[in-house]
């Protein structure tokens, strides 16, 4: 099949571009024949998404709209997967060349900030469908700025977006969480893997866990390993802006203080607006605390971040919005290492309490919360060890090539005309 990728952007900037090169070189291997046609080729401190070779890329932003346009309706791709543009009125043009599918790997189209978060008076998740209501609550519940220009233009965007969703032949989403929100908008999404034939639905509406053989899967650290370990390392991995929680992680630390038998070290990785303001406020938190050390490493590439990740005890994903999914909590079962979050979004659709690791009440977040979910990860090494292979058993439940297999399955009914 001949699929073209399109997004926004051909770099690696955020989880949307990283899971776009997972994917790439699995279809490919699939034998399908890619193609990638994005706005932006930007900015250069940031790798680029790597295609197979003889795949063609065309970007919007250097060779103009008709031009690029052109370009991809002669190439006569079978399907179109889609990960969101800019600009709603090009993305329409798009997906008009072929059946397109659609990945909704945040709020597009459905919350007028994008943010799906109340942030006045209390930091709360929105759960309202998308609509003009979202007028009245924007200011407030300092859904976004206090421009009331911004205000209307982003209604404006967010609205032709959901029109333009309606015009995909399917749309796929990570987390059920997502899958009803999309519901609610009156689209029909699709998760993007396929449980149907591996779990079952327990009392309390969640997945249940697969029967896995985990006995020769790899756990970095032995019992023995972790009680020997003079210290628990803490990382967070992410951009640093308010909404994903750097400053709650940071005061939950002080109420760790003598509830944990170890030091803490911790490792914040990644970069972004808020950074200046987590370093000052983790300086003050070394001088109060002798066994508390906080590293910033700015950000760090894949084996980095792998290795980084092999070497610490726990995730700790401090999110005050509903994350659609939190792919980092996967990528950190893959290798070993539970997670402490709070209980937004799609978190809860693979973070199950006790079993790879602990949730935080999020209605609203507190740092006391987060402190008490980080303190029953790590309050003995029998308890991490179980919550280590807990984790492993979730990683390998969200693989990528379960996922692709999912994915061929849509990609095919839509290319057939059968969705």
């Amino acid at each position: 099949m001949r699929i073209a990728i399109v997004n926004w952007n051909r770099r690696r900037i955020a989880g949307t571009e990283t899971y776009l090169s997972a994917v790439i070189p699995e279809l490919h291997r699939l034998g399908h024949s890619l193609a990638f046609w994005h706005e932006r080729d930007e900015s250069t401190d940031y790798e680029r998404i790597e295609l197979p070779v003889n795949s063609p890329s065309w970007c919007v932003a250097e060779l103009g709209r008709e031009i690029s346009l052109a370009a991809l309706r002669e190439w006569r791709p079978d399907l179109i997967y889609s990960h969101g543009l800019a600009d709603p009125a090009l993305e329409a043009a798009a997906i008009r060349i072929a059946p397109s599918v659609f990945f909704a790997h945040n709020y597009h189209g459905t919350c007028i900030s994008g943010a799906k978060t109340f942030k006045s008076p209390t930091i709360m998740p929105c759960s309202r469908r998308f609509g003009w209501q979202c007028l009245l609550h924007f200011y407030p519940h300092r859904c976004g700025g206090l421009n009331p220009i911004t205000m209307w233009d982003q209604y404006r965007l967010q609205s032709r977006r959901l029109e333009v969703l309606h015009c995909y032949k399917a749309i796929i989403v990570f987390s059920e969480h997502m899958q009803t929100e999309y519901a609610r908008h009156g689209l029909k999404p699709y998760l993007a893997y396929d449980f149907s034939d591996k779990c079952r639905s327990d009392e309390t509406n969640s997945v249940a866990m697969p029967d896995l053989d985990v006995g020769n899967l790899a756990v970095e650290g032995t019992l023995s390993a972790i009680e020997a370990k003079p210290y628990w390392q803490l990382v967070f991995l992410g951009r640093m802006e308010f909404l994903k929680g750097g400053s709650i992680f940071l005061d939950s630390l002080s109420r760790l203080n003598g509830h944990l038998e170890r030091p803490l070290h911790v490792v914040f990785a990644g970069d972004g607006p808020e950074r200046a303001a987590w370093e000052r406020k983790a300086e003050q938190l070394r001088r109060r605390f002798k066994h508390l050390t906080i590293n910033f490493t700015g950000w760090l590439n894949g084996p980095k971040v792998s290795q980084l990740l092999a070497d610490s005890d726990l995730l700790v994903l401090p999110s005050l919005w509903p994350e659609p999914f939190g792919l980092a909590g996967i990528e950190a079962g893959r290798l070993g290492v539970p997670v402490a979050a709070f209980a937004v979004g799609g978190i809860p659709y693979w973070l199950t309490d006790g079993f790879n690791g602990h949730l935080a009440p999020g209605t609203p977040p507190t740092a006391a919360g987060l402190a008490e979910a980080i303190r029953k990860c790590l309050k003995d090494p029998v308890t991490h060890s179980k919550l280590k292979r807990g984790a492993i058993q979730t990683g390998a439940r969200f693989n990528l090539q379960d996922h692709v297999r999912t994915l061929s399955k849509i990609f095919e009914s839509v290319a057939t005309g059968k969705i």
